[in-house]
């Protein structure tokens, strides 16, 4: 790091994440006004314009790629049309000891006198329990389930390659153009594309106004400096903002420019949390940084610090806050911004450039929380790629994770993508896949999958609560057959998952309706040519997934009575349940006898392996096909962000031996401490899953530092990878941390401030995690060889 990048990188980690009202002043006081006058997504444009008017704008001293959501680094806006928080959020967020965020008094009083009432009754949030059927909010409440969109947007958005061939003018030309085409005679709905086409233009002209005002303040900027570098500096950040985004982009800078102030526009509009991405942002960059390196108008160091630059600028943007439920599934400040590197081209090639391997030197020595970031290796990609990301990956942070295209590319053709758009795609958040810059991939909330069981094991009644939130599928006890009692969890599942499913829908419609995103929209495929919103069936693809939840423990649990009940008699379903009941409370043995005599998933044992096989061909039969409101379908997808933490919380124990209120499996990692084969046994019985049949699997492996010292390890590391992807797995990441480490952080915090651990499909401080999180990482299997 250059003393640029280090004093940049100084400001964004010691900078205290800290809410702004602004934006919230200046939405209700917009709304108060011209609520009414306007269709919905005029009124949402216009909102946006006035906002890119008003907004306190920031240039930090050694920027050189400029723009704030908020007024100032770390600052975050709050969007009250979705969710009002009230007084007391406020003072919970700047209180709590994780994910805090400051707040003044006064700023919480002018909140609750100029928005809290006019918002009141308004929001997105009330719009969805106003209206949801009480089985559905009972079964929420128990955590069966959690819902995306209870208190922000629907994120998970990444950009193809268009935003650097068109500038807004250009765009806008496509709009007037549409616009003229419409046909008011024989189309019925030409006055509603009429509306949103309008609110397109509106923004791109709120954004090509949000670079003038930053290319103004840089020239006030430059008039009142003293330091010729910085003068210099500052007139070339005006050129640049008054070039993009108005125009597309022509150098290398202007390229990354460009990406950040559409990224700044997308999440300043409506998506209140998370995961805006660039996509392929190597494959993007690749030319510009080519052209200007043949032109002498860059060097790979200069390319590096405006790389650096931006990596920065990312950080700067914690999440904005979340409570209750919703603070439990996804604890954390990281907002998902997720940088594809690596992978195919649209054209089925290598994509790995010399941009590829700057951004895993910056990954490599920022070290900082944001952006997150995922390496793509295919049987295209050179080793030489695979082992520097290794490299990258020894360090210890939890980044890169890493992908295999030659798989999400099935998975995506399999969903109804072409071949090209496919290719194109990759990861938009955490596992996710989707077709970039052409589809909304909406994740809808996760479920609850050993929850189902527990429910199922309950006839319908959650022993947690003692409240009925399932249906009535028979008691267990007089189940003859292991069969008649997974025929009973398959009713409950396809009860529970068709339930969340309809208020899905539901709340689809409300955001179409009421939330829609014009901006988004213009550089999404095919919104302008249908004249359609992003969140009204506007995008080429239009898919909703739900994520799935506790593989390992549902397939361990179930695995338990069959062995022991069922076949071998060891037990009765009677005992089983009643130490269940009792929290295992005098039955250690019966415990032990289960974690230590029972086939777990993650071994490659067939037996444990095969039920994790039915279990996942039967999410898919309840899940994947399932129609959304537009025109599409939805799918399952199997993480847990921090979700497997708290849906723990909610569930008594279950029948493999796992206690009360810990964390059930993560995605479809094994449960923890079961894998006890080592890692090649792992990825054997997760390749057993057709993954190609998912939206994306995610797989945490732990491995001791010991384990990566020398280069040869490295090799092996990759050969691991290698392994899994050739017998086709999704995704696999790493921790790179031993227990001992981890204990000595939780002991003295102050002394490992930048442990960066990896949690789900992010990474993560471990001193912002609460102690539930920080244990579920220390519970990880610790592997001692490949």
């Amino acid at each position: 790091m250059n003393p640029r990048i280090q004093r940049l990188r100084k400001l964004s980690v010691e900078t205290e994440p800290s809410l702004s009202i602004e934006r919230a002043l200046h939405e209700t006081a917009f709304y108060k006004e011209n609520y009414g006058k306007y269709s919905i997504p005029v009124l949402r444009a216009m909102n946006f314009l006035d906002h890119c008017e008003k907004k306190t704008l920031y240039i930090g001293a050694d920027e050189l790629i400029v723009g704030e959501r908020g007024p100032a680094p770390k600052a975050v806006p709050t969007f009250p049309e979705l969710t009002c928080h009230s007084v007391e959020d406020f003072q919970v967020l700047n209180t709590r000891d994780q994910q805090r965020y400051h707040i003044s008094q006064e700023d919480i009083d002018c909140y609750a006198r100029e928005v809290i009432p006019y918002w009141q009754g308004r929001t997105v949030r009330e719009r969805i329990f106003g209206h949801v059927p009480q089985p559905w909010q009972a079964a929420y409440e128990a955590g069966l389930f959690t819902e995306f969109m209870e208190q922000r947007a629907p994120g998970h958005t990444a950009l193809d390659g268009k935003i650097y061939r068109f500038g807004m003018l250009d765009f806008k030309e496509q709009i007037a153009t549409r616009i003229a085409a419409l046909d008011y005679l024989n189309d019925p709905e030409a006055t509603d594309r009429f509306e949103e086409l309008k609110a397109m233009d509106i923004s791109c002209t709120a954004l090509i106004r949000f670079a003038e005002r930053h290319a103004e303040l840089a020239e006030q900027l430059a008039a009142a400096e003293t330091d010729p570098q910085r003068v210099e500096e500052l007139r070339e950040i005006a050129a640049v903002c008054r070039r993009v985004p108005a125009h597309a982009p022509q150098t290398f800078r202007e390229a990354i420019q460009m990406y950040w102030f559409v990224h700044l526009g997308t999440i300043t509009e409506l998506n209140g949390w998370d995961a805006m991405n660039p996509g392929h942002f190597d494959q993007h960059l690749a030319p510009f940084y080519a052209a200007d390196l043949a032109a002498g108008r860059l060097t790979r160091d200069e390319a590096k610090e405006l790389l650096c630059c931006f990596w920065i600028k990312v950080n700067n943007h914690p999440a904005p806050p979340k409570v209750g439920i919703t603070a439990r599934e996804s604890g954390t400040y990281n907002d998902f911004t997720n940088i594809n590197i690596g992978g195919i081209t649209g054209d089925g090639k290598d994509g790995v450039s010399e941009v590829s391997y700057i951004m895993l030197e910056i990954v490599e020595e920022l070290h900082i929380l944001q952006p997150g970031n995922a390496v793509h290796i295919s049987t295209k990609t050179p080793d030489r790629f695979l082992h520097a990301a290794c490299k990258v990956i020894r360090q210890g942070h939890g980044y890169p994770s890493i992908f295999n295209p030659d798989v999400y590319v099935m998975e995506l053709m399999r969903q109804g993508k072409s071949l090209r758009d496919a290719r194109e795609g990759g990861c938009s958040g955490c596992i996710e896949v989707g077709a970039f810059g052409k589809e909304a991939f909406i994740l809808t909330g996760y479920l609850n999958v050993p929850k189902i069981l527990e429910v199922t094991l309950n006839n319908g009644v959650d022993p947690v609560t003692g409240k009925q939130v399932g249906i009535a599928t028979g008691d267990p006890r007089e189940f003859q057959t292991y069969q008649e009692l997974y025929d009973a969890f398959v009713k409950q599942l396809n009860y529970i998952v068709d339930l969340k499913v309809r208020v899905s829908n539901y709340i689809d419609r409300m955001f179409g309706k009421y939330a829609p995103a014009p901006l988004l929209s213009v550089v999404i495929d095919d919104c302008i040519s249908k004249g359609k919103d992003y969140y009204d069936g506007g995008p080429r693809y239009n898919t909703n997934y739900i994520q799935c939840t506790g593989l390992g423990t549902v397939t361990d649990s179930l695995a338990t009575l069959k062995k022991h009940v069922f076949e071998d008699a060891t037990f009765s379903m009677e005992r089983i349940l009643a130490a269940v009941a009792k929290n295992f409370s005098g039955e250690e043995f019966l415990r032990q006898t289960i974690v230590n005599r029972t086939p777990f998933f993650g071994n490659d044992d067939d037996y444990a392996d095969s039920i994790a096989l039915q279990v996942y061909a039967d999410l898919l039969q309840a899940i994947d096909g399932k129609p959304n409101v537009k025109g599409e379908t939805f799918h399952l997808n199997m993480l847990s962000t921090t979700c497997h933490i708290y849906f723990g919380k909610v569930m008594g124990a279950t029948p493999n031996g796992r206690l009360a209120g810990k964390s059930i499996s993560d995605g479809t990692s094994p449960s923890h401490g079961a894998d006890t084969h080592g890692p090649s046994a792992v990825i054997r019985s997760l390749t057993k899953l057709d993954q190609t049949m998912s939206g994306g699997t995610l797989l945490n492996q732990r491995f001791l530092p010991s384990l990566l010292k020398r280069d040869e390890d490295i090799v092996k590391l990759g050969q691991l990878v290698r392994s899994y992807f050739n017998l086709g797995g999704h995704h696999i990441q790493f921790n790179i941390v031993d227990t001992a480490t981890l204990h000595a952080a939780q002991k003295n915090p102050e002394e490992y401030k930048d442990l960066l651990v990896r949690m789900a499909g992010y990474s993560d401080y471990f001193n912002d995690m609460n102690a539930d999180l920080q244990q579920e990482i220390i519970e990880r299997t610790e592997n001692e060889a490949f």
